[in-house]
């Protein structure tokens, strides 16, 4: 009898490890045996804009390298499943794995939204504006409140917002005649110092100009204005910059970003920082590259923004700041935080 104790003892016990086995290997499975995740990413760039290829692509690319191909990217242009305004509630909700807008898009969700798409006539370098949100913890403040939202923040890039106009500006009156297509902030500003400026969606902007619609847009700076062939319908490109800003955003769904293993978690995060200092330095040279080419090949003429003009401007600009403090004690203090940075660089 005691040996069919023992016996049994030991048949207990070797299937009480088998099972804790079986049941340690299918807790670790999921991560051991990663099959391949896709993410759906809406942008809000036509698959036209010069961005779409050199910051969505680039990360798609990047990405399915450093995972090897277990993160997949499955791209949608603008317009394609939600428009660029309801991409942050898609995000947010789950619905999309990750998006591509300008933090604009999003002013009902994040007070930040205002700043940080470009408060007008505030910086005059792109790298004033890189520091900000790196060295001054800009960037971790949206990212902040957009985990609110259940969303992981990453700005593409920083870069100029400029106008192209059918027809020159040389005064005041000029400039309050224009019809401009805009969005977020500037939209806003533009339309309280006395130009009409309405959002068009980038896929129906070329038309827009060519038709008279509207006599002068904003996308991006030289580059974007380029890949969207405006350039055709409106031949005056205009000085200096109406913000520098980080005007595109990566959105990610944070319960999507926390359900992959804590190594690719990582390696997402760290090519979304690398891909700021990329597409920020990179951008400026294609400016400078563009630039010389239209210049050339489709007769653009640089316009410079008369002096009287841009100190209306700039005195109305700072009505917007305050205006955009207003939104939050988030956005109050980053206010106060851009003012001091702007005194110390001397601009106040």
């Amino acid at each position: 009898m005691m040996f069919f104790a023992k016996a049994r003892n030991s048949l207990v016990a070797y299937v009480s490890a088998l099972t804790l086995g079986v049941s340690a290997a299918l807790v670790a499975a999921p991560v051991a045996a990663q099959d391949t995740v896709t993410w759906k990413v809406q942008a809000h760039w036509p698959a036209a804009s010069s961005s779409y290829t050199d910051s969505l692509k680039r990360l798609k690319r990047v990405l399915d390298e450093r995972t090897d191909g277990q993160l997949q990217l499955k791209l949608y242009e603008a317009g394609a499943l939600f428009s660029a305004k309801e991409t942050f509630n898609a995000v947010s909700r789950g619905i999309l794995e990750m998006g591509v807008i300008s933090p604009g898009y999003a002013q009902d969700k994040m007070s930040l939204a205002g700043i940080a798409s470009g408060l007008p006539f505030a910086f005059r370098n792109v790298w004033e504006v890189a520091y900000f949100h790196k060295n001054l913890g800009f960037e971790q403040m949206l990212r902040d409140e957009a985990a609110e939202h259940g969303v992981y923040w990453s700005t593409d890039k920083v870069f100029t917002t400029e106008m192209v106009v059918k027809k020159p500006i040389n005064s005041w009156e000029d400039f309050t005649s224009l019809k401009i297509r805009s969005s977020g902030a500037l939209q806003k500003f533009l339309t309280d110092a006395g130009a009409s400026a309405s959002y068009i969606p980038g896929s129906e902007l070329y038309s827009a100009l060519d038709s008279g619609i509207v006599d002068g847009a904003h996308w991006g700076a030289v580059q974007g204005a380029a890949s969207m062939s405006l350039y055709e319908v409106a031949k005056y490109h205009v000085k200096p910059a109406l913000n520098i800003a980080g005007t595109d955003v990566f959105l990610i769904n944070q319960k999507a970003l926390n359900k992959l293993p804590e190594d690719m978690q990582k390696i997402v995060k760290d090519t979304l920082n690398e891909q700021f200092w990329i597409r920020t330095n990179e951008y400026q040279f294609k400016e400078r590259k563009t630039l010389a080419t239209i210049q050339a090949e489709q007769g653009v003429k640089i316009t410079k923004l008369p002096e009287d003009v841009q100190a209306k401007l700039t005195e109305a600009a700072k009505e917007t700041w305050e205006e955009e403090g207003k939104r939050s004690e988030k956005a109050q203090k980053a206010l106060n935080m851009l003012k001091d940075y702007l005194a110390d660089l001397g601009y106040l």
